[in-house]
């Protein structure tokens, strides 16, 4: 199990991997207070800076790919870090990199229409961006609990301070609610963290694998942990807190914090269970239920919801549970059966991560550009917003999954996985939330078909804000069509069982 994380390189990390993963970390913390003083006013100039990060990326991607794994520790004063990079990293990172890209470079213009500068919180945007992608990166990296816990602190203190940016009642209201459930969650993990240290001595992921032993003192810690990261990635039944807070975020927040941040916390709890209770096979089984659970009751309150962003929130629920099918996929399941579910899982993240960013980036561009919230208000947006809609369109083939889109080769393999381990409950479950899926979608595409909709009251929204959705829509759609590539990244570097 520990080979598929590349927690077991067995040679030092080349020279030079140190300095340039501190400067991938360190980039994006100097870029946000750069953007908080300068406050840049076109997406162009934003996205030219942020390719600096993904250069460094693509610079590790080229040592991985030619000397495999690298895995080394960083001393900080009395602590050490253990830190990783394989397949899974890489591509994880290149993820992060190219939604950060887009999101940002959509943000000036969103900041110029939607907010004008009323708001204090355009300068504040930058940095807590900044410290966001840097939190996500070093929990990619991340080989040791310690270091994992620093990194999903930082982000969830940075992924308030963005919901609270709007500052209105509704957005403190629900970022403070989001507040009190983070600090639950990281309590509970925290608690984790010490029964394991005081257990076995170690934080190291690697060790641990070795160390720890079955029984109660590794039940509750495990218990503690998966309830803390749960809770922290929307998982049913813990999800209650994310409708409104999505509701009341401004777009590209909400593009960020659906497609990575609820991912960061997946990560680790699966990360987690395959290190520590790789056979544990019951417990899988009731997160696979969880996982049937989200994906009906997301998909029924998508498809009742009244609120355009209410819809993409509600979906993001829905699909999460997707992802927890994996835990009884990959738990005590043959080789074989967890190979094709390795892969299914993480392109089906990476899927839901470039559709679910483009879905709310065009539902953003649709709110601004008709002023309306209700799905109902989109009455005639088919013939005056063609471009938003055909974006928020094709990002759905992908969420739905339609051929030929990433979303479609996911399900495909998740499908092969449940036959081939003759788990047949998650057949249906994939075949409910695909139905599911597409009445929510085809729910909105009624309402913006209607032909005797009033005149609106239009809004003017630069032409690069529907491009950006559209390029992360295509994305998600094409991908489908080489996705070998993201599959063969994680078998090149080690990545894959």
């Amino acid at each position: 199990m520990i080979e598929r994380l590349g927690l077991m390189a067995t040679q030092p990390a080349q020279p030079g991997i140190s300095a340039v993963v501190l400067l991938l970390l360190g980039l994006p913390l100097l870029l946000g207070v750069l953007g908080a003083w300068f406050r840049p006013l076109r997406g162009g100039v934003v996205a030219s800076v942020s390719l600096l990060p993904l250069l460094a990326t693509a610079w590790l991607l080229l040592k991985v790919s030619t000397h495999g794994v690298q895995a080394w520790t960083l001393d900080v004063g009395p602590l050490a870090l253990h830190l990783r990079i394989n397949g899974l990293t890489l591509l994880l990172l290149l993820l992060t990199q190219a939604l950060t890209l887009a999101s940002a470079a959509y943000a000036p213009g969103y900041l110029r229409v939607a907010v004008k500068e009323r708001s204090a919180g355009g300068a504040w945007l930058w940095p807590l961006l900044g410290t966001m992608v840097a939190s996500l990166s070093l929990i990619w990296l991340a080989a040791d609990l310690l270091t994992l816990y620093v990194g999903l602190e930082l982000m969830g203190l940075a992924a308030v301070g963005l919901m609270l940016l709007p500052g209105h009642v509704e957005a403190l209201a629900a970022g403070m609610r989001y507040l009190l459930l983070a600090l639950v969650g990281s309590l509970a993990f925290l608690l984790g963290v010490a029964l394991l240290l005081g257990g076995w001595g170690r934080l190291d992921l690697a060790g641990l694998a070795t160390a720890v032993e079955p029984g109660p003192l590794l039940w509750v810690a495990m218990a503690l942990l998966s309830a803390g990261l749960l809770l922290k990635a929307a998982a049913f039944p813990l999800h209650t807190w994310l409708a409104p807070v999505h509701a009341s975020a401004w777009t590209p927040v909400s593009a960020l914090h659906a497609a990575l941040v609820i991912k960061a916390s997946f990560f680790i709890a699966l990360q987690l269970w395959l290190v520590l209770v790789p056979d544990a096979a019951v417990a899988a089984w009731l997160v696979g239920g969880m996982g049937t659970a989200a994906v009906v009751w997301g998909g029924l309150m998508a498809w009742r919801a009244a609120k355009i962003k209410d819809v993409v929130a509600w979906s993001t629920v829905s699909q999460l549970g997707y992802l927890l099918l994996a835990f009884p996929l990959l738990i005590g399941t043959t080789p074989a059966v967890a190979a094709i579910a390795w892969e299914g899982t993480w392109l089906q993240l990476v899927a839901h991560a470039l559709a679910k960013a483009a879905m709310f980036l065009a539902a953003g561009n649709l709110i601004l550009f008709t002023g309306e919230w209700r799905v109902e208000g989109l009455a005639g947006a088919s013939r005056r917003f063609p471009l938003a809609l055909l974006s928020f369109g094709i990002a759905a083939i992908s969420l739905v999954g339609l051929p030929p889109s990433a979303g479609f080769t996911a399900k495909w393999l998740l499908l092969h996985a449940a036959l081939a381990a003759g788990h047949w409950p998650w057949l249906l479950v994939l075949a409910v939330g695909t139905l599911l899926s597409a009445a929510y979608v085809f729910r909105l595409f009624r309402f913006s078909f209607i032909e005797d909709a009033p005149h609106f009251g239009l809004r003017r929204v630069p032409g690069g804000m529907d491009l950006i959705a559209l390029l992360l829509a295509l994305a998600a759609l094409l991908l489908g069509l080489v996705a070998q590539w993201p599959l063969g990244l994680l078998s090149m570097t080690g990545g894959a069982p």
